[in-house]
């Protein structure tokens, strides 16, 4: 499934770069990290053969990969994170916002909004089928 020869570095960048931002995402709260591994599968089954089968092959990202790939599927674990995340990231914007009266409420609730309707379309992601 690689593209054309003229547009595989593009995929190839794609993949790596979104590979690198994924890894920051591990050490970094409130970067994703999952979403980014998955553009990086995606880009890399038309940009790298080597980066896409090290990727599925992977102890850590290869079991999200091939549950998203086969069945469109998050596992449970990856649910909770997430939305603990999210929450905690709107708790601080709050915070912020509490802080900063002149901050504009509308700067707090987009953000919130945004991370809601992440959640809910994450829990509506059926879960990997039993191994």
């Amino acid at each position: 499934m690689t593209a054309p020869v003229r547009y595989r570095w593009a995929w190839w960048l794609l993949a790596y770069v979104s590979l690198g931002v994924g890894i920051v995402g591990i050490f970094v709260p409130g970067l994703p990290t999952t979403v980014f591994v998955l553009i990086s599968a995606w880009a890399a089954a038309r940009g790298s053969e080597k980066l896409h089968r090290w990727l599925h092959e992977h102890p850590r990202f290869g079991p999200a990969i091939r549950d998203w790939q086969a069945h469109g599927a998050v596992s449970r674990r990856a649910k909770w994170m997430a939305t603990a995340t999210m929450a905690v990231c709107a708790v601080v914007l709050l915070l912020v916002m509490l802080r900063f009266p002149a901050h504009r409420w509308w700067m707090t609730a987009l953000p919130i909004a945004c991370m809601a309707i992440v959640a809910a379309w994450l829990w509506r992601r059926p879960s990997p089928p039993p191994a």
